[in-house]
């Protein structure tokens, strides 16, 4: 008899909640078999099997929360699995939630048995909203692909139990008619326990106006040139890929800002780790909450490489299926939050970084320029329409001073204020 233990999956995750069960006690299980779908604070993960035998017990149930290093389910090694073999196990195999293969489509949509109950694909959101109105999610037909129960088959069946009409993007939005008690969800447990921890850091804030309207016209051809081209996975780019690009080229002069504190509990021990590579953290709100993965090596990629890895992301983000690959190594952030609104914010630090910088909405608004009078020549001032970003820093000041952040922003906003520069940086 062996305990398999459920893997650590980064990120400091300590406990993971049951989704599903793909075995039972009794059941024969190969090599690289799915044993079971976790649902940490973070991401959906399928765990697998890295050895054949006998499934004996489930050490949780459904809807359980199952600790990281505890056994999950015992099996039975056949006895030609060697003794060490069944030691490397103990690091289960973990994959990122995605869609099955054409080939395993058919066997994918059908329903799953468990000793109690029937359970059916459901996407972590949606699943979170039927918890929270107390709904067994296997009681509702799915409409989705292969049998997939999806967020308006769950609100379809609220409505038909005539619960108050939902009308807003989230189950959240709705009038509350009475006082209740609401335990946290998964995503807010990590926003919890990540923004505790940031409360230990002395943070400073830093802001300023960049004017865009030259890095809007190099946007404009670069997307003309997109269009004229078959080779990429999308028709056109946002800006976000220049800023993410032009933010990791001025990152190279400022290496701090890339770094993070080892054993910062005590100052006489504490050390700054400078991290190689420019993993950018974008923060994106997705129907399951608030997720911040990272883009890795930026400062050797191009910006149309960027735009593919942020399709990437954000197409897995609406599907609620981000990678914990995705999710790991972080080294600095950048939160585009002006897409939805605001200007000026004081975005928090998290404690495995030193910074973070958030950009406002961007918006066209008057500003006074030296211009030539064409009468006479002149050097006039006039009020013209200008492209204008807030933009939001905050930085550890345990390590880091305002200079550092000023300087580094007057490079950022030197860069974008003159994309033949910028061009002139990329490698």
């Amino acid at each position: 008899m062996h305990p398999f233990l459920l893997a650590d999956i980064g990120e400091g995750i300590t406990e993971c909640e049951v989704v599903q069960w793909f075995i039972q006690p009794g059941d024969r299980i190969a090599e690289f078999d799915k044993i079971c779908e976790v649902q940490s604070d973070k991401a959906s993960v399928e765990i697998t099997s890295r050895f054949t035998g006998t499934v004996k017990k489930l050490h949780y149930k459904v809807g359980e929360m199952a600790q990281v290093g505890n056994p999950i389910v015992d099996i039975e090694t056949d006895s030609s699995i060697s003794e060490e073999s069944i030691q490397d196990s103990d690091e289960s195999s973990v994959e990122a939630l995605t869609s099955p293969p054409p080939a395993q489509a058919q066997e994918s949509s059908e329903f799953l048995t468990t000793e109690d109950k029937v359970l059916t694909l459901a996407t972590p959101a949606v699943r979170r909203i039927a918890r929270e109105h107390n709904i067994d999610i296997g009681n509702i037909e799915g409409t989705g692909k292969n049998g997939r129960v999806t967020k308006e088959d769950v609100l379809n069946h609220i409505n038909a139990g005539k619960e108050p009409q939902l009308k807003s993007k989230e189950i959240l939005d709705i009038g509350i008619s009475e006082d209740k008690l609401v335990p946290l969800s998964n995503i807010q447990k990590s926003m919890f326990k990540t923004m505790t921890r940031s409360l230990k850091i002395p943070h400073f804030g830093y802001s300023d106006e960049y004017l865009l309207d030259n890095i809007f016209t190099f946007h404009h051809s670069l997307n003309d040139y997109i269009a004229k081209k078959d080779q990429f996975s999308f028709s056109k780019i946002s800006l976000m890929p220049i800023f993410i690009k032009s933010f990791s080229v001025a990152l190279q002069q400022f290496p701090i800002l890339n770094a993070c504190i080892i054993n910062e509990d005590d100052a006489n021990t504490a050390k700054l780790k400078y991290h190689k590579s420019h993993n950018i953290g974008v923060a994106m709100d997705t129907p399951g909450g608030l997720f911040v993965p990272s883009i890795k090596n930026v400062q050797a990629k191009s910006i149309f490489e960027i735009a593919g890895d942020l399709q990437r992301l954000q197409e897995a983000g609406k599907k609620n299926t981000i990678s914990p690959n995705d999710l790991q190594e972080g080294t600095i952030t950048l939160s585009n939050i002006g897409i939805i609104g605001g200007t000026f914010l004081s975005p928090v630090v998290v404690s495995s970084q030193v910074c973070i910088a958030a950009i406002g909405k961007i918006q066209k608004l008057p500003r006074f320029e030296n211009v030539k009078d064409e009468v006479t020549g002149h050097v006039i001032e006039k009020v013209v329409g200008k492209h204008v970003a807030p933009i939001s820093f905050c930085a550890d000041h345990r390590v880091i001073d305002g200079a550092t952040v000023a300087r580094f922003s007057e490079v950022w906003k030197n860069l974008l204020k003159n994309p033949l520069l910028l061009s002139a940086e990329l490698r």
